[in-house]
């Protein structure tokens, strides 16, 4: 499929303030992981831990908190994993669904769908 990224807003916890990142879009991953000092500096506080199986299948436990993410003019509260200063933010599963969003491999792009209700 390859890989692509694309720039979101990341707001604090009341979604007054935001910063552009350019984040790669990975439908592997299952939350969206952004910098620990960028969380940090927009006053977002882990609210918990969660347990991850990372790619070398080790099980670890690391920070979560929820804050606002914009896309395109959208904005909606996110569950977001503190990650790494030196890694790469990753645009995970929940967040493409939460803004009703899908991978388009051709033309790697996000494309908005609808979302089901059946």
């Amino acid at each position: 499929m390859g890989t692509f990224s694309v720039d979101i807003e990341v707001g604090d916890s009341q979604g007054n303030r935001y910063e552009i990142v350019r984040a790669l879009v990975d439908t592997g991953a299952t939350y969206t992981t952004l910098p620990t000092g960028l969380l940090r500096r927009l006053d977002v506080g882990p609210t918990g831990t969660r347990a991850f199986v990372m790619a070398d299948e080790r099980r670890v436990h690391i920070d979560v908190g929820i804050t606002w993410l914009r896309f395109e003019g959208e904005a909606y509260p996110n569950l977001v994993v503190f990650g790494p200063d030196d890694a790469q933010p990753l645009l995970g599963a929940v967040t493409l669904e939460t803004f009703g969003l899908a991978v388009d491999p051709v033309s790697q792009r996000l494309i908005h769908v609808d979302a089901l209700m059946k």
